[in-house]
């Protein structure tokens, strides 16, 4: 049975395939090579899959070229988009500001204003009690008067009915009336006193009404303007508190190590405060203590998040190739821990601090190449690595967004690129955390 199906076998490949011989022909002799069926089948197949693979490994590079002008078409738009994010962030985050300046200078203006009212309402207060007391002075010694004028006609009266008629008489009436007319001026003089003390107080009172109502309405602008301070507040610190969570930062111990380093009377950051008196104080000035407490956080959350890498080391166009975590080694193939972002671009390429700090180190490293080290505050480190040129030297202070370096290709690399690390405490965290962390903030 199996020679049979060999000769079936072998009858097709005959078929498809005949035997062919190939002539070598020299000046003395001539041969020829057989091509049996098997061995041109072998060729065939042979043939066959160098052109497929060519076929596909064409396809290939074809498809991997297009994806990547795709790729780098589609990273300078997300670069375009972001950068115009950070502008409007940046000019919506100057327009906050202005506003809460502005809001800050009419709530100090309407602060004295009511500082001025209520001033004048003291005043006017204590000249209506002044007045008030003057009347009641007045009316009794108008009851005195009455009492005594009442005592010199009784008297008058007797003594009118003890003289005998005659001129003795109209003598002793006459030297008698002199003191009812002096009397009757001084009722008189009285009456008229109490009655413009009287107008004097009801005046009084018509002007501390006026002033009861004027300190009413300031009091509704003062509110107004108070909440407008309170969500200019909550939208400028809210991003920022959220951002230093989101980076796994703990903000009560940022903004401790911020204070500790503003705490000096006068200096940028001199501690809020807002004097009572020495009286009780009042709601609007609890009020006004918390906005100026929340102003103070705003302030300590600006100063950290310059100190803090919350940044992209390269404002060029540029395409991610790595990211932080376990990768395959470019050069020996297999799984090694990536402990930063590899930021792909055109050497020569301008190189940023993302944050305030000092260069700890400034030159060549095994495996980095021309590397960058920067200390910043609470703990933190970043690294620059395969730098073409470095611009800063050891020991230098640098701020966020100073140019240190250029992008090159030195060291352990496969081609042009930045190799950028986060640490904190000595430990590579992902450096993307703080990038994205300020994705909405800056």
């Amino acid at each position: 049975m199996r020679s049979t199906l060999a000769i079936k076998v072998h009858a097709t490949l005959e078929r498809y395939f005949p035997e062919r011989r190939v002539f070598l022909k020299s000046d003395s002799d001539t041969r020829f090579i057989r091509l049996r069926p098997g061995t041109q089948i072998v060729a065939f197949a042979g043939c066959a899959a160098l052109v497929a693979w060519a076929i596909v490994a064409t396809a290939i590079i074809l498809m991997d070229s297009i994806g990547s002008g795709n790729f780098r078409e589609q990273a300078k738009r997300d670069q375009r988009t972001y950068q115009a994010r950070l502008n409007d962030l940046s000019a919506q985050r100057d327009s906050r500001a202005e506003e809460a300046l502005a809001a800050q200078e009419r709530f100090n203006a309407a602060l004295k204003q009511i500082s001025m009212m209520q001033s004048e309402l003291l005043e006017s207060e204590t000249r209506r009690r002044e007045l008030e007391t003057g009347i009641d002075v007045i009316q009794a010694t108008l009851r005195d008067t009455m009492k005594d004028r009442q005592a010199a006609r009784s008297q008058l009266a007797a003594l009118q009915g003890s003289i005998a008629e005659g001129g003795a008489g109209t003598v002793q009436t006459a030297a008698s009336s002199a003191p009812i007319e002096f009397l009757a001026e001084a009722l008189a003089e009285t009456a008229k006193e109490r009655d413009q003390v009287i107008v004097d107080a009801q005046d009084a009172l018509l002007q501390a009404d006026e002033m009861a109502q004027q300190i009413a309405l300031m009091k509704d602008q003062n509110d107004a303007i108070f909440r407008q301070l309170e969500e200019a507040m909550t939208v400028s610190v809210a991003p920022l508190d959220k951002m230093f969570r989101n980076a796994g930062m703990s903000t009560d111990n940022i903004l401790a190590t911020v204070k500790r380093g503003y705490s000096g009377q006068g200096g940028p950051m001199t501690p809020l405060s807002f004097t009572t008196r020495g009286e009780e104080p009042s709601p609007d000035t609890l009020r006004a203590n918390r906005l100026l407490n929340q102003m103070d956080r705003l302030n300590l959350y600006r100063i950290a998040a310059e100190k803090a890498p919350f940044a992209n080391p390269v404002k060029s166009a540029f395409r991610f190739t790595s990211q932080f975590g376990y990768r395959r080694d470019p050069k020996t193939g297999g799984r090694r821990m990536h402990s930063g972002v590899d930021f792909a671009a055109g050497i020569g390429t301008p190189l940023y601090a993302t944050a305030d700090g000092v260069v700890t180190h400034a030159g060549w490293q095994s495996g980095y190449g021309r590397l960058v080290k920067i200390q910043h505050e609470f703990g933190i480190e970043t690294r620059y690595a395969h730098q073409s040129r470095i611009r800063v030297k050891v020991g230098q202070r640098v701020s966020r967004g100073q140019h240190i370096g250029d992008m090159g290709a030195s060291g352990r690399v496969t081609g042009v690129h930045l190799h950028y690390e986060v640490r904190v405490g000595g430990k590579a965290v992902n450096p993307m955390i703080y990038i994205k962390a300020a994705n909405d903030v800056f």
